[in-house]
């Protein structure tokens, strides 16, 4: 029997499989692909994000370009992201619904849903000033003003080739409030928060209202690296499943 696919897309800091070291163990059960956004490589150098490529790969990872046979249909599967990487998954599951088996959004950074919401208003006044000049600042002064802003926390010095990377990708990431972000009905959809920030429970608040499930696991904004926040995924990605192939016999 052909294991359920599921695909991981990661967030703005660590990438492909060391972002999720708490589900390597998913693939056991099931086929799990840990997917490298665009502009992120351990070795070339950063490139500035491109949401539209990363639907394309995640698409990809879906089986959007395999022939079906007839009677059959698309392989898809789930979908597991995390902060900026859900902006590209929800869009595939816009894009082709038929693909999507289930999304699990962790932390989500869909802004452009909750644009108008007080939380979101505040969190872009504080950073669209310095998203606005990020070409003007070097990777180590954005990396600094960022994680204060956005984190009240205080960055280390980038001294390592791998540090200074990930500073300058961290600068080359678009806005997650541009993003043209869209409900997908019909999807199931489960909402991962670390309850620590009003922007992301207002976020899932949202999501939630219009049909997602809404769960919380301590652990700040990767509550994902949790024991509880891991059982909460495979759960949810378990029961879709099993719901699944019940329907499909």
């Amino acid at each position: 029997m052909q294991k359920h696919r599921v695909v991981f897309v990661h967030g703005a800091g660590s990438f492909g499989a060391a972002a999720w070291p708490k589900q390597h163990g998913m693939a056991l059960r099931f086929d799990a692909l840990f997917l490298k956004r665009h502009g992120f490589d351990a070795q070339a150098e950063p490139l500035e994000s491109d949401i539209p490529a990363d639907v394309d790969m995640l698409l990809e990872c879906l089986g959007a370009s395999e022939t079906v046979p007839a009677g059959g249909s698309a392989r898809g599967g789930h979908v597991v992201a995390h902060s900026q990487g859900a902006i590209s998954a929800m869009l595939a599951a816009v894009e082709r619904p038929d693909l999507v088996r289930s999304l699990v959004l962790v932390e989500p950074a869909c802004l452009s849903l909750t644009a108008e919401l007080p939380a979101t208003a505040a969190y872009k006044a504080l950073m669209e000033p310095l998203f606005r000049v990020r070409h003007e600042l070097s990777d180590d002064d954005y990396q600094r003003e960022y994680l204060r802003r956005a984190f009240s926390s205080e960055a280390a010095v980038p001294d390592t080739p791998e540090a200074r990377r990930t500073a300058r990708r961290l600068r080359l990431q678009a806005p997650p409030w541009e993003a043209p972000l869209h409900i997908v009905p019909g999807v199931p959809t489960l909402v991962l928060t670390g309850g620590w920030e009003p922007l992301y429970e207002e976020i899932a608040g949202y999501l939630q209202e219009t049909g997602a499930l809404h769960r919380i696991a301590a652990g700040g904004h990767r509550p994902n690296d949790s024991v509880e926040g891991d059982r909460i995924i495979r759960s949810f990605i378990a029961d879709v499943s099993r719901a699944g192939s019940v329907h499909a016999s």
